[in-house]
């Protein structure tokens, strides 16, 4: 592969390899409320797609159960512990996150499937995997839920990574169209990770500007209404390639959200179906340029179905 430059696509290759898809049927138990795109339509338009890549000889396994331990590396106790009491009485946690009799299970998988993808990896059991999981994470800090977002399972498995594997260097890239406030809070000050955003502003949450910059690991690219394929994957190469190249990480985890799509209902950013392609193709590249594993991809929004469906079926092939 040819040198990669601080600026400009990098020469993709057919890097996927082994590639893991983790998922469970409790993810689609989550309720989100009555009226709620987050719904579990989300992951059943989604079925089709992994029981062909599972037909093409590509692994497919259930995510476990996260265990608290991992939580607490990212969330307060007294948090987890108003979680798990929503098994026996749902609530309304934020003003549009609520928690139903089955979501403290659905999201214990979902952060399962995170934690599990990073050992799959470290182990040499698979070169890239994508977690087809709800509800999202990356809105979730230490101690609140908000924005669909219960566990923040990105964080976690990026904790996982640094505290029980020891890695000193891992790299987010979150390319949700809304900033990923809470995993943004949970490594502010930690060097060990860079948390690197693309995201629509204004929009909510209302976070994200340049300016944060934490202890200098966080790189945050506003992207204004109506930004297309051209402007993004300009911003990409100039902004976003280069930070990931220099910071070197070990390992590389993605929120993957796919409601920048021109078709989603919630933002107003004109990304196409095949952006998506192209995009898992560069953070393939990113990886065999430096010689580590992954990416691992975690499924955060998209609210569109049929763009839903399409989008993450164009990541994964890529």
């Amino acid at each position: 592969m040819a040198a990669a430059k601080c600026c400009g696509t990098i020469n993709v290759a057919d890097s996927a390899g082994n590639m893991l898809l983790i998922s469970h049927a409790d993810c689609e138990k989550h309720d989100a409320g009555p009226g709620q795109p987050e719904s579990p339509d989300r992951l059943a338009v989604l079925a089709p797609v992994l029981q062909r890549l599972q037909q093409r000889g590509h692994r497919l396994i259930q995510a476990p159960r996260v265990d608290m331990q991992a939580c607490a590396r990212v969330h307060s106790r007294a948090y987890l512990d108003t979680l798990e009491a929503t098994a026996l009485c749902p609530r309304q946690l934020d003003y549009d996150t609520y928690a139903g009799e089955q979501s403290w299970t659905a999201t214990r998988r979902a952060a399962g499937a995170a934690v599990a993808a990073v050992d799959a990896v470290l182990a040499g059991e698979a070169s890239s995997v994508f977690c087809a999981v709800r509800p999202p994470g990356h809105h979730a800090t230490p101690k609140t839920a908000m924005g669909f977002c219960l566990l923040n399972s990105i964080a976690i498995a990026a904790r996982h990574a640094t505290d029980h594997h020891g890695l000193e260097r891992v790299a987010i890239f979150d390319f949700d169209v809304h900033h990923g406030n809470g995993t943004q809070d949970v490594f502010a000050n930690d060097k060990r990770v860079a948390f690197i955003s693309s995201h629509q502003m204004p929009l909510y949450p209302g976070t994200g500007h340049p300016s944060e910059r934490g202890v200098g690991n966080i790189t945050n690219i506003a992207l204004t209404a109506g930004t297309d394929s051209a402007l993004y994957r300009q911003r990409f190469e100039r902004e976003i390639l280069p930070t990931l190249l220099g910071f070197r990480p070990q390992l590389l985890l993605v929120s993957a959200g796919f409601d920048a799509h021109r078709s989603d209902p919630l933002s107003m950013t004109r990304l196409e179906t095949d952006d998506y392609g192209w995009l898992s193709a560069q953070l393939h590249a990113v990886c065999s340029e430096l010689s580590i594993p992954g990416p691992i991809a975690l499924l955060e929004g998209g609210y569109d179905l049929g763009a839903l469906k399409e989008s993450v079926e164009a990541f994964i092939e890529a």
